[in-house]
């Protein structure tokens, strides 16, 4: 009785270990300590945030993609936009009070607007964090797949885009997601 018990056993073992094996990441992720990196690339929750590097209009080069020092919230917008002009004080509240663990970079989609009036757009509102112009809509259309201003792209350390808001948010909700992004 004793042997079949520990013969019972050793199979259930086996069965779990072959179920480990060859069940993929769902069960296996059930016992890993972290989060695997994923290996996609694309403006989806999940996956690796497109890359690329453009130049402030402060001069300095600011790049998106892979391990960063700090989360990031890629706000692509346009001068014209309603929303746009409602979010940027909220927008500028957020970089100022998560200045340390966060990185609010804006994206001026030009190709929907111009220099101009991007600049007006900035100096109105005061914007406190970095901005840079996306002339032929390349990051925005390309990389990120915009169809709608603003979009706001939350990216965690990892480069990992953990989520992609289109429109305006509340700003309590807004800031609740962004104390999320900052601890993940």
């Amino acid at each position: 009785m004793k042997r079949n018990l520990y013969i019972l056993l050793g199979v259930l073992v086996l069965i779990g270990i072959a179920l480990y094996q060859n069940a993929g990441p769902g069960i296996q992720s059930a016992f890993q300590h972290e989060k695997p990196m994923p290996t996609e690339t694309g403006p989806k929750a999940g996956l690796l945030a497109p890359a690329f590097t453009a130049q402030g209009l402060d001069g300095k080069e600011y790049h998106v993609g892979g391990q960063q020092d700090k989360a990031i919230l890629l706000n692509f917008w346009a001068s014209w936009c309603s929303p746009c002009q409602q979010e940027a004080p909220e927008l500028n509240a957020l970089a100022e009070k998560y200045k340390d663990s966060l990185n609010i970079y804006g994206v001026n989609v030009t190709k929907y607007d111009n220099k101009k009036n991007a600049q007006h757009f900035i100096d109105k509102y005061s914007v406190k964090f970095p901005v840079m112009f996306d002339l032929k809509a390349d990051i925005y259309e390309t990389q990120y797949k915009g169809i709608a201003f603003p979009t706001n792209v939350l990216i965690d350390k990892r480069g990992v885009v953990q989520e992609v808001v289109l429109g305006i948010l509340p700003p309590k909700d807004l800031e609740k997601k962004v104390k999320h992004l900052v601890k993940s």
